[in-house]
């Protein structure tokens, strides 16, 4: 049973057992500078165009070097430049990984995201989370010890005011009493918890619509999906719920290197690439998303690489 089998961007994307490949945004090999945000368009359309079935798009505010990262996501609000993408693309998904429930309220959210279902229906894939960049907490005096709590209340606020008629809401960050929320969204937009968001698994197994979690070894992600599935079967009989992660990718000149450990991914020419693939698939990711900030290549030639040889392998769903 899959809710969303009439969803564009979803039915394309996710099938039982089966893979696809997406895109973080921005198609660039960065590294630890700050992103140029060059050619971001023809690049989106270029994945579009070899049937990548996922653009990928952080919510980061601030630029924080104590982070580790650059931490500026995709330098512009994602909100906006999602749609913006949206706007120069024909049906390639516009993933959220993922909107920091804490940091937006969840009214505003429900405004931007049956406004952006809109304007673009059937292309949105919906990641929240808790966040862990201390830096926005507190540039926006929110309490990130308290993340968790308040990553539920906007949740339950969110799924109210997007797909009830005149909801009854009392929250602490806000109430709705006698109004209601318009434009509503076309259809029910998924919605995928990102990592734990400081919940137990149970709690996602019964409210997400999917679970994207951080990249890990084959061996130890296969232990977190079957923790997954049998939660899903208990909470939903029957019901398929998809599992999604991101991956960095230096993608090697010579399609035999073997598989060299990176920050969060690997290094590895193609062919071995896609036997590593095809292990994430038999263990149960049904969507896996290429980070490109550390590789070696530029963006372009990667993708057309992916594209070319890769994606056949694990091509979107008709």
């Amino acid at each position: 049973m899959n809710t969303f089998s009439n969803h564009h961007a979803y039915s394309r994307m996710y099938k039982e057992e089966e893979l696809t490949l997406g895109l973080h945004i921005p198609l660039e090999n960065y590294q630890f500078s700050t992103p140029t945000m060059e050619k971001q368009v023809e690049l989106s359309q270029l994945a579009e165009k070899y049937g990548f079935t996922g653009l990928w798009f952080r919510d980061v505010l601030l630029e924080d070097p104590m982070f580790g990262d650059p931490a500026v996501g995709q330098i512009y609000d994602m909100m906006i430049y999602l749609t913006y993408l949206a706007s120069q693309t024909k049906e390639i998904a516009l993933g959220t990984s993922a909107v920091v429930l804490p940091l937006r309220h969840p009214l505003r959210i429900a405004k931007e995201i049956a406004t952006i279902d809109q304007l673009f229906p059937e292309r949105l894939i919906m990641g929240v989370s808790s966040g862990d960049r201390r830096a926005d907490f507190r540039g926006l005096g929110v309490s990130h010890a308290d993340r968790g709590a308040r990553f539920v209340e906007s949740f339950q606020y969110l799924q109210q005011a997007l797909y009830e008629e005149y909801p009854q809401i009392a929250a602490g960050v806000g109430q709705i009493q006698g109004a209601n929320l318009v434009p509503k969204p076309t259809t029910q937009i998924p919605t995928m918890i990102t990592g734990y968001s400081q919940q137990p698994m149970d709690w996602f197994a019964e409210h997400g619509d999917g679970w994207m979690y951080y990249p890990r070894a084959p061996h130890l992600q296969a232990e977190s999906i079957r923790q997954w599935r049998e939660l899903v079967e208990q909470y939903h009989p029957g019901q398929f719920k998809p599992f999604t992660q991101p991956m960095h990718l230096d993608l090697s000149e010579d399609p035999n290197e073997s598989i060299t450990p990176i920050r969060l991914g690997f290094r590895a020419g193609r062919n071995v690439l896609i036997e590593l693939l095809s292990i994430y698939k038999e263990i149960g990711v049904n969507h896996l998303f290429f980070t490109l900030f550390d590789s070696q290549r530029p963006a372009e030639e990667v993708i057309n690489e992916l594209g070319e040889e890769v994606l056949p392998h694990f091509p979107a769903h008709r």
